[in-house]
């Protein structure tokens, strides 16, 4: 009985394994075609395949990404390249978010530009006196014997013996006696004659500089004193002692000279690309090297109308209260100015608007028209003398965009512009910039207000439409990628040249070598992924950057000195103003400037100065940098590739 549930478990068993068998040989025979096929449907679809890490490299069939070796991933399929002009791109989301891409609206709105200044403290001319002889004769006591020495107006100066003052004195005298005794005469005529002589002495004596009180002790005294004291005619710091005791002088002789510091000028040097930003009234925050970390303020108070031919600068002066006299005269000053553009690129100055100023002295402003306190000459509007813009229209807030927005070569800008009607589509457009304001530029022509522009993964899009052969910003025209583009080589450097070496004193390269020093601080902080000391570095980098003395320069070479330093000046600003991935943008302009620097104005040899490339620096598109010492120190990844780069050259050999 045992044996026969025995056979029969096994014969059951058996079936249900051939059964099963059977089922499964049927349905394996179609599954497997059925899914090869829709794989095979599936893959035949996708035309566009890209790299997850590098996103401009797009293929017809899937494979390795020909820079990192990566397996292709599906972008987009042919048919969603239908009907795309030859400088659009359309991404897919998947595209799209590997990529990186950021849009934001181009916008209407005020935007603050910044200029930044150097010059010196100087004197205001409209608070400087001289201390005068209006006699001529003997200075026999100077009380105020050496400079520097504050006096208050009515103070005593100077004892002086003069014989001429002696005989109008005594005229004086004379004259009062005769019309004492002529006072009861009968004759009026005569008795207004004395009269009128009394008063002719004493208007004598008044125009000679005796004050008052003093003819009336003449009067009263009735003898005439051989010595007269000169009082001080203003209050201030007597900066010349123009005369010793003893000496003889004649009318108009200069003893001392006389500052009010209360109120001090500051001129600025500012570049003829800087002007477009500075107008009159606009406020100006000051630093002096004596007081680091403190700020003093002041307002602009004239433009010289004249560019200075030598420096190719114009400029600005700056009243500025001193009313501790902490601000010394000669003292150096960096200063900073803050100004909102308009639609036109003025600088836009409300405040101003229907206000009325002197022509002669325009800080006397007014709410009606009236003389004015100092000249008395009519006031005149702030729009006829060009402080205020009277187009309305171009004090309009400007159109704008992040200055990460446009790809810019040469005179040429190009913006992707996100395609509202179609998804992931992004198309090439050709914009015309007015003046860059910190991290924003002005766009003149070429966008609408609300159209979202790429300002990030822009050049990722340019890059792969380079590939298509389309046009793109180093292409206008298109027709294959641009030179030095090719991946498998090393991309071109992109070095500025100038057209030295030019010979300059030495003098002037002792000059460079705390620019160079500078400029190794901001490379050591963006390799050690250290902001702060990027940044700080670009500050000094920009203070060492102005005290260098240009006037040691002269003609081209002083021309090339001037346009080299304003493009170092710009890029170490963008170092200064951002973030460290915006720090390390900027960085590459400031290296290729610097290295053509050191190539055409040299240096003292004092440290020695290589040039290193790393080829997948922004994306890689390759970028230089310089160092004081061997062994690779990468600026543009920091700790996640610190050793990433080669030396290609010395360029300077260490003495």
């Amino acid at each position: 009985m045992k044996k026969n549930r025995k056979w029969i478990l096994i014969t059951v068993l058996a079936l249900a394994a051939f059964a099963l068998g059977f089922l499964l040989r049927g349905g394996g025979a179609a599954a497997p075609d059925a899914h090869e096929g829709h794989a095979a449907s599936e893959e035949t679809l996708v035309t566009d395949w890209t790299c997850s890490m590098h996103p401009q490299i797009h293929q017809p069939k899937p494979g390795q990404c020909p820079i990192c070796g990566m397996d292709l991933i599906p972008a987009s399929s042919g048919g969603d390249e239908d009907g795309l002009g030859p400088r659009q791109l359309k991404l897919s989301e998947t595209a799209r978010q590997l990529a990186g891409i950021v849009t934001v609206p181009a916008e209407r709105r005020f935007i603050p530009a910044e200029v930044r200044m150097v010059g010196k403290v100087d004197y205001d001319e409209t608070r400087l006196g001289y201390i005068t002889s209006w006699v001529p004769g003997r200075l026999d006591r100077l009380y105020v014997d050496y400079t520097g020495i504050q006096v208050s107006k009515g103070d005593h100066l100077v004892d002086i013996y003069s014989p001429d003052l002696i005989v109008t004195q005594e005229e004086l005298i004379q004259a009062l006696r005769a019309a004492e005794e002529l006072k009861a005469s009968g004759l009026n005529s005569i008795r207004e004659t004395a009269l009128e002589t009394v008063d002719a002495v004493r208007e004598k004596l008044r125009l000679w500089g005796l004050r008052p009180d003093q003819i009336e002790a003449i009067e009263q005294r009735g003898i005439p004193t051989d010595h007269l004291t000169i009082y001080a005619s203003m209050g201030g710091i007597v900066i010349h002692k123009n005369a010793l005791e003893g000496m003889y002088v004649e009318t108009g002789t200069r003893i001392y000279t006389i500052a009010d510091l209360s109120h001090l000028w500051v001129k600025l040097d500012a570049y003829e690309s800087d002007l477009q930003m500075i107008r009159f009234g606009q406020k100006v925050e000051l630093w002096t090297e004596a007081y680091p970390g403190e700020v003093f303020r002041g307002k602009v108070a004239f433009i010289d109308p004249v560019l200075d031919a030598r420096t190719r600068t114009v400029k600005v002066r700056v009243n500025v209260p001193n009313p501790d006299g902490r601000l010394k005269p000669e003292m150096f000053v960096h200063a900073r100015v803050e100004a909102g553009v308009s639609e036109g690129g003025a600088v836009v100055r409300t405040n101003l608007a229907g206000k009325w100023i002197c022509p002669m002295h325009p800080a006397i402003v007014k709410s009606r028209q009236e003389p004015c306190d100092i000249c008395g000459m009519d006031l005149v509007t702030a729009e006829s003398l060009g402080y205020v813009d009277d187009d309305p229209a171009k004090r309009k807030p400007p159109l704008i965009i992040p200055a990460s927005a446009p790809l810019i070569t040469g005179k040429r800008a190009v913006v992707y512009v996100e395609d509202p009607d179609r998804t992931g589509v992004f198309e090439g457009r050709e914009v015309v910039l007015g003046p860059r304001a910190g991290d924003w530029y002005v766009v003149r022509e070429g966008l609408e207000e609300g159209e979202n522009v790429v300002v990030q993964g822009n050049f990722k899009i340019d890059s792969a439409i380079q590939i298509k052969a389309g046009p793109s910003m180093m292409n206008p025209d298109g027709g294959g990628p641009p030179p030095g583009h090719d991946h498998g080589g090393k991309p071109a450097t992109g070095h500025e040249e100038l057209a030295g070496p030019f010979d300059v004193p030495a003098k002037f390269r002792e000059q460079l070598d705390p620019v160079y020093s500078a400029y190794f601080e901001i490379q050591a902080g963006l390799s050690l992924d250290d902001p702060d000391r990027s940044r700080e570095g670009a500050k000094r980098f920009l203070d060492v950057l102005g005290k260098v003395d240009m006037t040691l320069l002269g003609g081209d070479t002083h021309l090339a000195w001037m346009k080299q330093s304003q493009k170092l000046k710009d890029a170490a600003k963008g170092v200064a103003a951002g973030d460290i991935k915006k720090a390390r943008a900027a960085f590459e302009p400031l290296s290729m400037a610097l290295a053509a620097t050191v190539k055409s104005f040299g240096s003292t040899g004092g440290m020695p100065i290589y040039r290193y490339h790393c080829p997948m620096a922004f994306d890689n598109r390759g970028a230089d940098w310089l160092q004081k010492k061997q062994g690779t120190e990468n600026p543009y990844f920091g700790s996640a590739m610190f050793k990433c780069g080669s030396e290609e050259e010395t360029l300077v050999e260490k003495k």
